[in-house]
């Protein structure tokens, strides 16, 4: 697939409107988190509440991707890494998980070109192969399309477990005839390999649990849960947890 046009030229260098931005809401533009991870949960309980049907939250939620990819494409953050789809989400209602595939198809198609006009890129982690071949293919499509961009890379954990994603790299080991394996080749067999490892994991909806997420590398990770649900997840709470984030010292287990 061709690529689109060429962008304009952005009037202000990027990293220098990435920090104005930063500074602008009382972020320090030199301690912002390279990659953030995002456990979205409380859809389903954001609709139960208002009494509507747990796809009502879903579809919300959408909204609330939107408002992080274009927060983290302002501060000039490099990853996001956003937990759509677990591979244990598949226990849920037959009819519910149809709705959710169908809606990510959806949102690729809907959210693409806003994605080509903020220069994101797009790929995804997970046992992909698993999905239904519509998402696959839509996947694919956005994936390509945004191939040539080069700002904040969107990455989506779809069919995605953490146990899962090592047993699968230590397969892949195996077939590779590897005997001794140090912590630099696994890694490199991860869905995730050539992604900075998450600074900052963020989980809404007040649960505080990883539920399977990035297991291996959220070692060193520094963790944020806040209460609101992620339909109610917008620019405001991800700029607050930011700002927390920046309060942190981290260590990496040394003093």
């Amino acid at each position: 697939m061709a690529h689109s046009a060429a962008k304009p030229t952005p009037s202000v260098e990027p990293r220098v409107a990435a920090a104005a931005y930063a500074a602008s809401n009382g972020l320090d533009p030199a301690n912002l988190p390279r990659h953030i991870a995002v456990i979205m949960d409380g859809n389903g309980r954001w609709a139960k509440s208002r009494g509507l049907p747990r796809v009502a939250g879903h579809k919300l939620g959408v909204d609330s991707v939107r408002a992080a990819i274009r927060t983290c494409g302002k501060l000039g953050i490099e990853v996001l890494t956003l937990y759509a789809f677990s591979t244990e989400n598949w226990l849920r209602p037959k009819d519910e998980v149809t709705e959710l595939m169908s809606l990510l198809s959806w949102a690729l198609k809907r959210e693409v070109s806003e994605l080509d006009k903020n220069n994101a890129r797009l790929r995804a982690s997970g046992r992909l192969s698993g999905l239904p071949k519509t998402v696959q293919m839509e996947l694919a499509r956005s994936i390509e399309r945004l191939r040539e961009n080069t700002g904040l890379v969107v990455n989506l954990a779809l069919n995605y477990g953490a146990r899962q994603e090592i047993v699968d790299a230590v397969n892949a080991l195996i077939k590779d005839g590897v005997k001794d394996v140090d912590e630099a080749a696994l890694a490199a067999k991860l869905y995730t390999a050539g992604l900075p490892e998450p600074d900052f994991v963020i989980r809404t909806s007040g649960e505080m649990r990883l539920s399977n997420f990035l297991l291996w590398q959220c070692a060193y990770s520094e963790f944020y849960v806040t209460p609101v649900f992620w339909p109610d997840f917008r620019e405001a709470q991800l700029l607050e947890a930011i700002a927390e984030y920046q309060k942190r010292h981290r260590r990496f287990g040394g003093i």
